[in-house]
């Protein structure tokens, strides 16, 4: 369906891919951040963007590296681990380390039931694994010299080891929690993962469609960037602006400029989200006043 749409009314455009899936929110999130908006229709797989020269197109993350390859996608969100699984040959543009949870890379694991005699890699010896990374897992086992029984899993896959299908799976966690409330335990990290712009190699060579890869790698990676961080705006007299200024870490220095008639300052900089709870209460008793925290969409 992608390839018919593609070689038809649209060609002309750039072609990108959006992953289906556990990443499709927080990827039309992350691109409405970084000014790009993209509008779900109903069940369609070719959803609107506010730019005359993408057209885009929804396919499972699994697949998105093999769309990216052959060139019926110029460029693509995905994860690492599937780029490995599929062996795609595709250029990596830039490493975007966001997920559905937060900004932290997630992690392929292998786990065994709490009560389980497996308790290392060893263990699994003949054991049989239940995984949607078949080939990676394979691989992986392979090169350790463990002989193993990997299958494929159509999803639920904590649940064929529970009911004992499987000694053991390689899944796909971010805090660990969904496997530990299934009665599992992790005894092994095998992989850690983030999603990744990635281009076709033909369009990468293209100056123009290489214009905007880099674009949109550019100002996806702002967005990440701005996720972290806010503005902040105060006033402070001058016999305090020292002191105050001295507390405010930022990317370079805070921006002070003299109020009207005034022997006050208005300040603004921009500081990590994960201070600004414990920075305020400071500012304040440094004299700070009319203190205004704002979101940032993009910091470049």
């Amino acid at each position: 369906m992608i390839l018919r749409r593609y070689t038809s009314n649209v060609v002309e455009k750039f072609k990108l891919g959006i992953p289906k899936g556990s990443l499709h929110d927080a990827t039309i999130a992350l691109f409405r951040r970084a000014g790009w908006k993209i509008d779900i229709n109903g069940r369609s797989y070719f959803p609107d963007i506010n730019d005359d020269t993408i057209g885009c197109a929804i396919c499972r993350a699994q697949e998105m590296s093999r769309y990216v390859e052959s060139g019926t996608l110029d460029a693509g969100l995905t994860g690492k681990d599937w780029i490995s699984e599929n062996e795609s040959d595709v250029r990596v543009v830039e490493d975007l380390v966001y997920s559905k949870v937060s900004q932290r890379p997630a992690r392929w694991v292998l786990a065994v039931p709490y009560n389980s005699d497996i308790q290392r890699l060893e263990d699994l010896a003949g054991k049989k694994i239940a995984t949607e990374l078949v080939n990676f897992t394979i691989k992986y086992f392979d090169e350790l010299n463990i002989d193993v029984n990997v299958e494929f899993s159509w999803g639920a896959t904590e649940a064929k080891v529970v009911s004992g299908l499987a000694d053991a799976i390689v899944e796909v966690t971010e805090t660990g929690s969904t496997i530990k409330a299934h009665g599992l335990r992790i005894i092994h990290e095998l992989l850690q993962t983030n999603t990744q712009l990635i281009a076709n190699h033909a369009a990468w060579a293209d100056s123009e469609k290489r214009k905007k890869i880099e674009q949109i790698a550019l100002l996806l990676k702002a967005a990440l960037v701005a996720e972290k961080m806010v503005g902040l705006k105060m006033n402070l007299p001058k016999a305090r602006l020292k002191k105050a200024v001295a507390l405010l870490p930022s990317l370079n220095a805070p921006t002070v400029s003299p109020l009207y008639q005034s022997d006050w300052f208005a300040v603004e900089t921009v500081v990590a989200s994960s201070v600004v709870r414990d920075l305020i209460p400071e500012l304040l008793k440094n004299g700070a006043e009319g203190i205004i925290e704002y979101p940032l969409n993009k910091v470049i």
